[in-house]
């Protein structure tokens, strides 16, 4: 009982001092903090009128549509002010309820400023602090030391908060950490609603789900619908890969991304690693497949000789999904003459390195620095390292331009292995300037040594050729055009005819060099096509 006298007269002190400085200020009718019940009234300060009330015992006073209730309350209702002490319950309007265990509270302000076990909820929400600064009048709670919220499965905490009741957003600042059963999040500003639980990021920001860490300075997470938008280039570290945008937006909830402006994938895969980037790329994490447009380029890496390939749109997922609908033809296997197809999933799905496949469609190039391509359509699986272009495609390897209907390119140790052109097959190389030596056929067989051209079968009925003929000075001599069923070339080190073999029902003729119609000679369809080469990676990079 001592104590609390003590703490009585301590207030008193306290409210004097105040009201000393207060005396001439007058209260607005119907502002008034009307007392409503208490086991006891004191009436204290009978010197200036009964200015002071004391109420002990379930106390409780009003003021508008807002109920304060406590263990005791000290009341000033001349200058509409208050202290309450124990227990303390603030119902603003049945809306948001305040608790603790000291509040001065100044009515014609009406700021409450709350000390000890603060507690605040909406119904919503709840938050937790030490000291809180209260507007009963526009519903906004302010702390500085401290405090947390909780929202749902939510919580959040940091420094200094702000919470705004007419909107329910609380804004935090300094050392701000949210937390939930799926995500885990470090800032030091950030916007939270907690009716539709959608956190806006103001400031540098790092999320962690799961296995992923995005890294963001501007957007949105809505945890309850679990779908984010991001701006000012985030960038998302995954187990598998990174990825960065000028922003992005996915749903965690049906796994589906999008990321827009310089989008750029890298693959962590050191075995079947590969980059992409694109103006834009739609992604399924669900499936593990994505969808590049906008001027996309595929990155195959390796340790020297990239092999970098750009087309109209890319698509890529897992080749173990594929073949669930579709099959593959098996071409690594060339020791069997009928068709054979990729079925062996299972082995597939243990060796995560080679289950993808990509497609790209129209205007296809392929650049390495010993192979180029382009053509309509492309198909690449890692599990046979393959590009097979369709449609018009033309293949080059060092000075040998190579065309037909369909062309496959094997890849070997990140180099170029072994090619095979099916249907108006022809190979030119460009001998000097207006001649060219060719070789047309149904067919043809391409090998490779060092990643350069080594060797080359043509199959016809018959196969024709055109070659020319130089001496030991390398002089030109004449040019022989022949055919027969197969004819085999051989190739130097630079990558020119160095021989030709002609297999059964060899028909020829040389013709010296003055006598012969050069436009006359070529093949059936010939076409110079070095216009159209992809000369540099910068030239697949700048397109």
């Amino acid at each position: 009982m001592g104590r609390f006298l003590f703490t009585i007269i301590l207030s008193i002190l306290f409210i004097n001092v105040f009201a000393q400085r207060t005396a001439t200020d007058t209260v607005t009718p119907g502002k008034i903090i009307n007392i409503i019940s208490a086991d006891k009234y004191m009436l204290l300060d009978k010197d200036t009128s009964g200015k002071f009330i004391a109420l002990v015992g379930h106390a409780i006073v009003q003021q508008e549509k807002t109920t304060f209730s406590a263990d005791s309350i000290v009341l000033n209702q001349k200058d509409n002010l208050m202290e309450a002490f124990g227990n303390i319950h603030i119902n603003d309007a049945d809306s948001i309820h305040t608790y603790a265990q000291y509040v001065k509270y100044l009515g014609k302000e009406k700021k409450a400023f709350l000390n000890k076990k603060v507690k605040l909820t909406d119904g919503k929400g709840v938050l937790t602090t030490d000291n809180l600064e209260y507007d009963t009048q526009v519903k906004i709670g302010k702390y500085y030391n401290g405090g947390k919220v909780v929202s749902g499965k939510t919580i959040i905490t940091s420094k200094e908060g702000y919470y705004y009741g007419e909107t329910k957003d609380v804004y935090f600042k300094q050392k701000v950490v949210l937390t939930d059963p799926e995500t885990k999040l470090y800032t030091d500003t950030l916007l939270y609603n907690i009716t539709t639980e959608i956190s806006t990021f103001v400031s540098p920001t790092k999320i962690y789900n799961g296995k992923r860490t995005i890294i963001t300075k501007d957007g949105n997470y809505d945890l309850k619908r679990r779908k984010g938008n991001f701006g000012s280039r985030p960038t998302i570290d995954d187990s598998t890969y990174t990825f960065t945008a000028n922003k992005m937006a996915f749903d965690d909830s049906t796994g589906l991304g999008e990321f827009e402006g310089n989008a750029v994938y890298r693959s962590k895969d050191s075995v079947g690693g590969f980059d992409v980037i694109a103006g834009n790329i739609k992604t399924d994490r669900k499936t593990n497949a994505f969808l590049a447009t906008k001027k996309p380029i595929l990155f195959i890496k390796q340790t020297t000789d990239t092999i970098y390939v750009a087309a109209d749109t890319l698509y890529s997922a897992r080749l173990s999904d594929l073949l669930k609908y579709r099959t593959v033809a098996n071409i690594r296997d060339s020791s069997k003459t009928e068709t054979t197809f990729i079925t062996d999933t299972a082995t597939i799905k243990k060796d995560s390195s080679i289950n993808r496949f990509f497609e790209a469609y129209y205007h296809v190039k392929i650049f390495s620095d010993s192979l180029q391509a382009v053509g309509d359509s492309l198909f690449y699986s890692l599990q046979d390292s393959a590009f097979r272009l369709f449609k018009n495609p033309v293949a080059w390897a060092q000075q040998n331009q190579i065309t037909g209907d369909t062309i496959y390119l094997y890849v070997q140790n990140k180099k170029p292995d072994r090619l095979k052109v099916f249907e108006n097959a022809m190979a030119i190389s460009k001998e000097r300037e207006g001649y060219f030596n060719q070789v047309r056929g149904n067919s043809i067989n391409g090998f490779f040594k060092n990643g350069k051209i080594n060797f080359l079968k043509t199959k016809g009925s018959p196969a024709d050729n055109v070659y020319y003929a130089t001496d030991d000075n390398k002089k030109l001599i004449g040019v022989n055009k022949s055919s027969s069923d197969v004819i085999n070339v051989y190739f130097d080190e630079d990558g020119k005819p160095e021989k030709v073999v002609f297999i059964n029902n060899l028909k020829g003729v040389m013709t010296p060099m003055r006598q012969a119609d050069h436009d006359a000679l070529k093949v059936k369809k010939f076409v110079w096509l070095d216009a159209i080469r992809p000369k540099s990676k910068y030239e697949i990079l700048a397109d």
